[in-house]
């Protein structure tokens, strides 16, 4: 039995910005098959007066706040729409999304995204608030960038929406390890050349030149990664100890010829 779409409400005054970026590439092929929907709510239009979606905030602080009635009625509408949805709230402080949110989001069924602006939101809109999510230690102008993340990310794991399902077993964050290098044609290009390896039609060899070259991104690049001892096949034990020697994959390979024939690629 299918599931129902995976519909995302994006409470915010810049519709414009979600409704560009939904018309491209893989969230707009999901949106085309019925598998997600994304609602941009433009929260002028659940306000007494369209212009007056902010004020001042009290207390004497310079700035702006986004004033709490539009949000709450912006809610409501949802939740008498499509039934209570999962609040997110995008906040400098917030949890930093990562792959895990993602995987967390795909499993709800409406999504209820609250765009920040200018020197944030009415702090009462947090009541109906579930979490609160950042792109990182740094202030943007507005929260629209780091909804369009949310829905990027968590819709590309829908069942049906990629092409090529296996490549989300092989994205970086997804296990382990960060991902492996990737090339395609011309084999040779201002000299510089496609590994031998994937050329050869050795199917478990290059297998095992991916999780080489995995476990090489993720201690040159990640090592904060790095899985405990306990976590790691033999396998990937000995890869580990010949990248922190610097070795390549050809030297990894002579040097551990049977190994290499007892491994076995899934």
């Amino acid at each position: 039995m299918s599931r129902s779409p995976l519909r995302f409400f994006i409470a915010t005054i810049f519709p414009q910005i979600v409704e560009c970026y939904v018309s491209y590439g893989v969230v707009h092929q999901a949106i085309k098959r019925g598998l997600a929907e994304v609602h941009p709510l433009n929260l002028r239009n659940f306000a007494d007066n369209p212009r007056e979606v902010d004020d001042e905030p009290f207390g004497g602080v310079p700035g702006m706040v986004l004033k709490p009635e539009p949000i709450f009625r912006a809610y409501d509408f949802v939740v008498e729409n499509f039934g209570k949805p999962y609040v997110v709230i995008t906040e400098p402080w917030g949890e930093r999304i990562t792959q895990k949110t993602f995987e967390e989001l795909k499993e709800k069924e409406n999504i209820f995204v609250i765009c920040g602006r200018y020197e944030g939101v009415d702090e009462r809109v947090k009541s109906i608030v579930d979490k609160e999510v950042s792109l990182g230690d740094f202030v943007l102008s507005g929260g629209e960038l780091p909804a369009l993340v949310l829905v990027d990310g968590t819709i590309r794991l829908l069942e049906g929406v990629l092409s090529e399902p296996q490549s989300l077993e092989e994205d970086s964050f997804s296990k382990k390890w960060l991902g492996y290098p990737v090339y395609t044609r011309p084999r040779e290009y201002r000299r510089m050349k496609v590994p031998d390896v994937l050329l050869s039609g050795d199917h478990k060899l290059i297998e095992l030149w991916k999780l080489y070259k995995k476990i090489e991104q993720t201690f040159r690049r990640r090592p904060d990664l790095i899985p405990p001892e306990g976590e790691l096949s033999e396998m990937e034990k000995l890869i580990l100890e010949s990248v922190k020697k610097g070795e390549s994959f050809e030297e990894f390979v002579k040097k551990y010829p049977k190994e290499v024939r007892k491994f076995k690629s899934k």
